[in-house]
C-alpha cells in the first residue's frame, strides 16, 4: 500500500522539484521533500549541507554526518542536498546556523513553521 503523500507543491506554489538522488533524500526516499501524515518530523526543507550546520545538528542530538550502514545511511557531508525537518531548520536559524535553502525543492508545508520571507533570505535559487 502506497503511503499518503500531500500534494507535491513547493513554497513558490509550483510543482515540487527533486532535492537529491545522491544521497537519496526525503522521508519517503523518493528524492523529494514530500510529506504526509506518517512524516511526523516534516522533512520538508531542501537544504545544502554545511559543516557548521552538521556540527550544530550533532550538538543538538541529531548526528547527520556519521554513517549508519545498517540503515543504508552513508552520512552527510558539506555540499550534499537533504530534506531537513522544518523545526530543525527553524531552530538552526534562531542560532544563525541554518543551511541555505532550495526553494523550488522545499515543500509548501514548511510554511506552517517557517515564514516564506525567512526562507527566501536563505535561498540559493532566488535573487
Amino acid at each position: 500500500m502506497k503511503p499518503e503523500v500531500h500534494d507535491s507543491i513547493n513554497v513558490l506554489g509550483e510543482e515540487l522539484k527533486p532535492c537529491s538522488n545522491n544521497p537519496l533524500t526525503g522521508f519517503f526516499r523518493d528524492g523529494c521533500c514530500n510529506t504526509g501524515p506518517m512524516d511526523r518530523g516534516r522533512h520538508t526543507v531542501c537544504v545544502l549541507m554545511t559543516e557548521a550546520f552538521l556540527e550544530f545538528s550533532k550538538s543538538r542530538g541529531n548526528d547527520l554526518s556519521t554513517p549508519i550502514p545498517e540503515f543504508g545511511f552513508a552520512g552527510l557531508k558539506p555540499g550534499d542536498r537533504w530534506c531537513l525537518c522544518a523545526d530543525r531548520w527553524a531552530e538552526a536559524d534562531a542560532f544563525d546556523m541554518a543551511p541555505l535553502v532550495v526553494l523550488e525543492s522545499t515543500h509548501r508545508n514548511a510554511l506552517e513553521t517557517i515564514p516564506f520571507a525567512i526562507l527566501r533570505k536563505k535561498a540559493i535559487d532566488m535573487n
